[in-house]
């Protein structure tokens, strides 16, 4: 079984990244040989740097 796993975040409580890797868990342990591609997502507010950065690679500089 394929699984693609791609939340943005939930607002005030987990980030996109916290998110995908709860969900992540949950399908491996209920399908211990599923392949899952997990990718967070934005929807260009908040987290929005970081998905990008994490997909990308790079450093944020302020």
């Amino acid at each position: 079984m394929r699984v693609v796993v791609a939340p943005d975040s939930f607002k005030g409580s987990l980030s996109a990244a916290e998110v995908c890797a709860a969900v992540e868990a949950g399908v491996r342990r209920a399908v211990p040989r599923a392949e899952v591609a997990a990718v967070p997502m934005a929807d260009g507010g908040e987290g929005t740097l970081d998905c990008f950065l994490r997909a990308r690679g790079g450093d944020a500089v302020e």
